[in-house]
């Protein structure tokens, strides 16, 4: 099978980016084409060819709405696809969604739209909210299928009548398993780790607000990722005097290293789909804290393996961080059942099987062999 896989940025290096990467590495490992199109040659783009993906970069596909460009960029990839003549476009992310629909479309090649988390989702600003949703509601219909990467945000596109239950699939994220990567969630003291962009989509502001009535004890909190609001939180962990427990490690290529040193795993969010950064932390062994949004609470089982924080609650949050910064054999215990559970339900097999099914059906019944022109 020739497949093309499409994302918007190479800038950032998130859960879509890793999870295009880990799909494009077993789909060419079973013997099957992959070629990955991607804005720019940032570092996504380098770290497809590390890893011998082939990768082709549209020079004007970027994150923001540039209508001249976005145009220039449809037609830029569109080009390359013809060129490429693949058995399915695989789209991700909300820009290459809209443009790979339309190319998909207009070409006749079978198009599946992966979102990542919605743009409407609950926590996302109002404004931005309603203009995504218009959005999706419009491109949904140029889509074979659309693939949501929880339960949740299957729900959340009926609920606001994105597009019809038939149309939508759910198929959870995956990752590859990594046993050599276990954690020791029992060592004293404890570290802390959080893995996310300085975006408003994430929230260090509560969580770092709410570690600031723990000084008194002995951990220490590594937040990986950078972004814009990265000097606004090193600030605020001035102002609280948090400067001996809070260390800002930028963007970090050894995640899962870092994870294996590590005895807790905070995620706190306005918004999610279903992050992958926490089935790495599932992976290690480790005990999540994590914001009650979007697919979360379908990894995450409150008390069982971590525990889920209302959006926005930081007494609540420094509560359970209390618990958990106090009692070694409670880290242990959640740590193991997370591990247990990541094996049986989230590794890259399972994903990638039902991802591959999909493309295989929607070969299968496919009616129209020619290509479309405009």
């Amino acid at each position: 099978m020739n497949i093309v896989q499409l994302i918007t940025r190479s800038d950032n290096i998130g859960g879509a980016q890793m999870h295009v990467l880990d799909l494009s590495t077993s789909l060419q490992q079973l013997g099957h084409e992959v070629t990955v199109l991607v804005g720019g040659e940032g570092k996504f783009y380098e770290l497809l060819q590390k890893n011998g993906i082939t990768c082709i970069a549209i020079s004007r596909l970027v994150r923001s709405i540039q209508p001249l460009d976005d145009y220039r960029a449809m037609m830029e990839i569109r080009s390359v696809i013809r060129r490429l003549n693949p058995d399915i476009i695989a789209t991700h992310s909300s820009k290459a969604g809209w443009l790979g629909r339309i190319v998909g479309k207009s070409l006749g090649i079978p198009t599946v739209f992966t979102a990542h988390g919605w743009a409407f989702a609950e926590g996302v600003p109002r404004f931005q909210r309603n203009m995504y949703l218009v959005a999706e509601k419009l491109a949904a219909r140029l889509a074979s299928r659309i693939v949501t990467v929880s339960k949740h945000d299957l729900r959340l596109a009926l609920r606001y009548k994105v597009t019809t239950p038939e149309q939508l699939i759910a198929i959870h994220n995956g990752i590859p398993d990594m046993p050599d990567l276990e954690a020791d969630p029992g060592q004293n003291p404890p570290r802390l780790v959080m893995v996310a962009r300085f975006e408003p989509q994430k929230d260090h502001r509560t969580l770092i607000q709410a570690l600031a009535d723990l000084r008194d004890y002995s951990w220490q909190l590594d937040l990986i990722g950078d972004g814009p609001l990265r000097s606004e939180m090193e600030q605020l962990v001035v102002d609280l005097g948090l400067e001996k427990h809070v260390r800002f490690l930028g963007e970090c290529n050894n995640v899962p290293q870092l994870l294996k040193d590590a005895q807790i795993f905070v995620l706190i969010s306005n918004w999610e789909g279903l992050p992958i950064s926490i089935l790495e932390a599932m992976r290690a062994g480790i005990p999540v804290v994590a914001s009650d949004v979007g697919g979360v609470c379908e990894m995450i089982e409150d008390g069982v393996n971590g525990y889920l924080i209302p959006r926005g609650d930081s007494q609540l949050l420094a509560s359970r961080m209390t618990e958990l910064i106090t009692n070694a054999e409670l880290r242990i215990q959640f740590g193991l059942k997370g591990r247990n559970r990541f094996v049986k339900d989230f590794t890259s097999n399972h994903m990638n099987d039902q991802i591959l099914f999909l493309y295989e059906t929607l070969l299968k019944n496919r009616t129209t062999p020619g290509r479309e022109q405009i």
